[in-house]
């Protein structure tokens, strides 16, 4: 389903979450990047439907979201897995999955039986799908919102910050899995984590402060920072001129990456960037540096 947004605002009271986004997204892999209190959360809820949309408009596929029956028709065609999705402990993943799908109008126990299983298979718990849920790790509980969230083969999936805490191996299994979810629907991952969006997406959009700052190829992203990263080693102090996006000790010093519009010390080189950079890149150019 293609999403299509002009000039969406959206405040709570006096604090203005959206302010003026235009975004489009054509299928497929999709990431949405940003910071903590950048809007990622707002707009997630707005294309699923959970809080209508302010000023401006949202289409996805042909429906109209600033209307309620435009909400509806989304919403049957969504699988949503949000930040914190509740559970009811007691249940095992198999017992949850049947509640949900009852709640999505799938009243065939059969067909629901079978497809309750197949994306248990799916998200590896089809060994555990008898246990209940209160002494499932961060990561089944996230599979278990993944799984739920694809019943009814929905055309539209929304994540939102679906690796934040979890241990690098679900991390990556989580990624993939993900990944091959996009072929026949259209994913948004929303996430702060760059690294989930290299690994996933061809196309991104970066939000800060409530305003889209870029759009585009994540390969574009990654050559914002060209000619602007620097790596050095010193024994000294580290360097205050730019933004230093990693340092790490070794054995002659600590070893410093930096985005610098000018060389952060004689002894600098300039190095590739990785899509990290460029986003730090981005940043450093759209959000004031902080007063001394």
């Amino acid at each position: 389903m293609d999403i299509a947004i002009t000039g969406l605002h959206r405040s709570f009271g006096r604090v203005t979450a959206l302010r003026g986004v235009d975004l489009t997204v054509r299928g497929g892999m999709f990431g949405l990047l940003g910071g903590n209190g950048a809007g990622k959360t707002t707009l997630m809820r707005i294309m699923a439907g959970v809080i209508a949309p302010g000023r401006g408009q949202v289409r996805i596929g042909e429906h109209d979201m600033t209307t309620r029956s435009g909400r509806r028709n989304v919403q049957r065609r969504l699988g949503y897995v949000p930040q914190d999705l509740g559970f009811y402990p007691d249940l095992s993943p198999r017992e949850f999955l049947d509640y949900v799908a009852l709640l999505k109008g799938l009243d065939d126990a059969t067909a629901r039986r079978r497809q309750v299983g197949e994306l248990l298979d799916l998200v590896g718990l089809a060994d555990v799908a008898g246990r209940r849920m209160k002494g499932f790790s961060g990561g089944m509980r996230r599979r278990v919102g993944i799984a739920q969230a694809l019943l009814g083969d929905p055309a539209l999936l929304i994540v939102d910050e679906p690796t934040a805490g979890l241990d690098p191996q679900e991390r990556i299994r989580f990624r993939t899995l993900l990944a091959g979810l996009a072929g026949e629907r259209t994913v948004l991952l929303s996430t702060h984590i760059v690294e989930d969006i290299a690994q996933t997406c061809h196309d991104t959009a970066v939000l800060a402060a409530g305003r889209v700052i870029y759009t585009g190829s994540v390969t574009d992203l990654t050559r914002t920072a060209e000619g602007t990263t620097w790596q050095m080693t010193t024994t000294g102090a580290p360097p205050t001129d730019g933004v230093v996006v990693s340092a790490v000790t070794r054995e002659g010093g600590t070893q410093y990456r930096v985005i610098s519009q000018a060389r952060p010390s004689p002894d600098a080189t300039s190095v590739a960037p990785t899509l990290e950079d460029g986003y730090v890149a981005l940043m450093q150019r759209h959000i004031p540096a902080p007063a001394a």
